[in-house]
């Protein structure tokens, strides 16, 4: 057996794997930090071997309750995603599996590789609806991407859709390609009808460098790109700095922050309820624009989430209260399950990339619905 991860995202370090029935693991900390939970791998030779890999160092994770009714997923060929058995006893997670192949990775989520975003930018800019930008570079060199389909005209509002702060939560961008896909699409009668009263701009991966190093919820340098956005800087997260100057630039009339939850297996969204500027206009927008999504997809729902902030009790350093301050507009957090939808079980692929997909093409649905309430 040989255990493996140096490769795109790739994040674990094998102890010993001299015994199937017995592979010790550890996850890497992120770099600069002490977060970690992210955990992506291959291993090799085990067809038909009773496979128990055990994560040691589990109990230590940044959330541990996100190992609670949790299971790990493996994929033969890197592009179907499947559960397989997982437990934890408060210390050790472990992973059994049986593989009908040489070789099989596990993840804590379908991982959404920096070579795939690369491919889908590429796809995304050959559309006649789309421009691709470079908004700056992150501290290893990559490109800060950014997509803005359709034209900025005088009474066009302005749409910002930005995800995977957290590289661990690869579900933001799977969620991403989704609405990606929806907007290129020339024959689709709500996508045409926005493009004419909106310009809408994407940042598929906020945090490239956390992403290809294999990180849970940091940049190169162990920064939370979450908790920046009031005090962004060029050696610690050029990665907000970037975004923030081209919002400033084209103003925003309606925004998600699109992340993934380890702990809560819910779909739901978190409000700025606390910004200094919250009043009974902005809630009843929040309102509508969550229970028309909520009537569009049962993956999603409006009862389980974060409790709102207090009045004048939230974190400008957050993305959303930042940028919903600021801007004056309807900015909100869209959070998606590492675990299973609970509402809407699914016991082969739990949440799934597919899922997410599918959960952008309705945020896009319950915006166009709710179009004179939310904008």
């Amino acid at each position: 057996m040989i255990i493996s991860s140096q490769f795109d995202g790739g994040n674990i370090e094998c102890l010993d794997a001299s015994d199937p029935a017995n592979v010790q693991l550890h996850i890497r900390k992120d770099n600069e930090s002490d977060f970690f939970q992210w955990f992506y791998f291959r291993a090799a030779n085990v067809m038909d071997l009773d496979c128990r890999y055990v994560i040691a160092n589990a109990g230590a994770a940044a959330y541990t309750g996100g190992w609670q009714d949790y299971r790990a997923v493996a994929s033969y060929d890197r592009e179907f995603w499947f559960r397989v058995d997982t437990s934890f006893d408060g210390d050790k997670l472990v992973i059994e599996h049986n593989s009908s192949e040489d070789q099989v990775y596990f993840a804590y989520f379908a991982p959404y590789s920096m070579e795939r975003h690369a491919d889908l930018i590429a796809f995304a800019q050959t559309s006649e609806h789309c421009q691709a930008l470079t908004l700056g570079e992150t501290l290893d060199g990559q490109a800060m991407d950014c997509l803005r389909f359709g034209e900025p005209a005088a009474g066009r509002k302005v749409i910002w859709f930005v995800a995977r702060q957290h590289p661990g939560e690869t579900m933001a961008e799977w969620w991403m390609e989704g609405m990606i896909n929806r907007l290129v699409d020339h024959s689709d009668p709500v996508v045409t009808e926005m493009l004419k009263k909106a310009v809408i701009y994407l940042v598929p991966n906020m945090n490239p460098d956390g992403s290809r190093r294999g990180h849970l919820r940091t940049n190169a340098v162990g920064s939370n790109l979450n908790r920046e956005w009031d005090k962004a800087s060029a050696d610690k997260s050029p990665e907000v700095l970037c975004v923030q100057e081209m919002i400033r630039q084209t103003g925003l009339d309606f925004g998600l922050d699109v992340h993934g939850d380890e702990t809560l297996p819910y779909n739901f969204i978190a409000g700025t309820e606390g910004i200094p500027g919250w009043n009974a206009d902005r809630q009843q927008q929040l309102d509508s624009y969550k229970q028309t999504l909520a009537r569009l997809n049962p993956d999603f729902q409006t009862e389980h989430g974060y409790p709102a902030n207090r009045p004048g009790n939230a974190n400008l350093s957050y993305c959303s209260n930042s940028l919903a301050q600021e801007h004056g507009a309807l900015m909100m957090t869209l959070e998606m399950p590492f675990k299973d939808a609970s509402d809407t079980p699914d016991n082969l692929q739990g949440w799934s990339p597919e899922r997410c997909a599918k959960l952008a093409h309705s945020c896009l649905d319950a915006l166009h619905l709710s179009w004179d309430q939310v904008t």
